[in-house]
C-alpha cells in the first residue's frame, strides 16, 4: 500500500502548479493533502478527473475562508468517515479527517501553528491534548495510521538552525515534549526508522531562498501504532517534488 501526504499550502493553487499529474504519476493508494485553503464550493474541478482513476474524495473544510483544511483521495472505499475531533473549538477550523479502513483508521491533520510571538501556542497545546486523547480512544479499535503537517520540529535534527528557534513557533520546547509524549504513547515516527541523519527537511520558508540553501524544518510525518511496524516498508521525503514550501512524505506499507 503506498500513501502520500502532503501541505499543499492551497489545493486550487497546486493544482495550477500539476498535482493532478503528480497524483496521476505517483499512483498511489491513497493521498492526503492539507492547508488546503478552500470552500466547499471552490472544491477544484480536477478532482472530478481523477475520480476516472478510481478515487474517491472526502473533506473537512475550515469555517474560515481561505483557512486550512484538509483533503483525501482514496482507491480504497472507506468503512467510515469521521471529521473532526467531536471537539467544535478546533473542528471549527477543519483540521482533522478520519477514515476507517479494515485494518486501521487513518487520520489526515493539519495542526494549528502557535505563531509570531508564540500567541497561539496554548491554543495549540490544547489542540494537542485532544488530539493524543481522540487518538487513544480510537486506536482501542484498531491501529492507526496517523499523517500530516504537525507543525513541530521535534529533535534537533529536524531543524538547520536549532538554537536559533528555541522560542519560535513550531520549535518550543512545550511543542517538542508533547511530540515526545505523544511517541511515547505507542507510536513510531516512521521516517525515523529508516533515516536518522540531520538535513532531512519537509517545509523551507519562501524568504532568503531557504530551500536552495538547505535551510528547512521537518514538521510533516508519517505516524503509525507500534503494532503496524510489522508492516512498515519504506517512509521517505520527496524533497525534489516543488509546488509548495513544503514537500510530500511517502509511506509504503505491506
Amino acid at each position: 500500500m503506498k500513501l502520500i501526504s502532503w501541505n499543499v499550502n492551497g489545493l486550487n493553487s497546486a493544482m495550477r502548479h500539476g498535482l493532478a499529474g503528480f497524483i496521476k504519476k505517483e499512483n498511489a493508494d491513497v493521498y492526503c493533502f492539507q492547508e488546503t485553503k478552500m470552500s466547499e464550493k471552490k472544491v477544484p474541478k480536477e478532482i472530478e478527473g481523477l475520480k476516472s482513476l478510481g478515487y474517491e474524495e472526502y473533506h473537512v473544510f475550515s469555517n474560515k475562508n481561505g483557512y486550512a483544511g484538509v483533503t483525501i483521495l482514496t482507491k480504497i472505499k472507506p468503512i467510515s468517515v469521521i471529521k473532526g475531533l467531536d471537539h467544535s473549538e478546533f473542528d471549527k477550523e477543519g483540521r482533522v479527517l478520519i477514515l476507517e479502513f479494515d485494518k486501521f483508521y487513518f487520520i489526515g491533520a493539519y495542526f494549528p501553528n502557535s505563531q509570531r510571538g508564540l500567541a497561539r501556542l496554548d491554543y495549540k497545546l490544547k489542540f494537542n491534548k485532544a488530539f493524543l486523547e481522540f487518538c487513544k480512544k480510537l486506536e482501542k479499535k484498531k491501529p492507526l495510521v496517523i499523517t500530516g503537517d504537525l507543525n513541530v520540529a521535534h529533535k534537533e535534527i529536524d531543524i538547520k538552525n536549532a538554537k536559533a528557534n528555541e522560542k519560535n513557533a513550531g520549535f518550543t520546547i512545550e511543542e517538542r515534549n508533547w511530540f515526545t509524549e505523544f511517541i511515547d504513547n505507542g507510536f513510531i515516527d516512521t521516517f525515523r526508522e529508516f533515516n536518522k541523519e540531520p538535513g532531512n527537511y519537509t517545509w523551507w520558508s519562501y524568504m532568503f531562498n531557504a530551500r536552495k540553501k538547505g535551510i528547512g524544518w521537518r514538521i510533516d510525518y508519517w505516524v503509525i501504532s507500534k503494532s503496524l511496524r510489522k508492516n512498515l516498508k519504506k517512509s521517505e521525503i520527496l524533497k525534489d517534488v516543488l509546488g509548495s514550501d513544503h514537500c510530500p512524505v511517502l509511506l509504503e506499507m505491506s
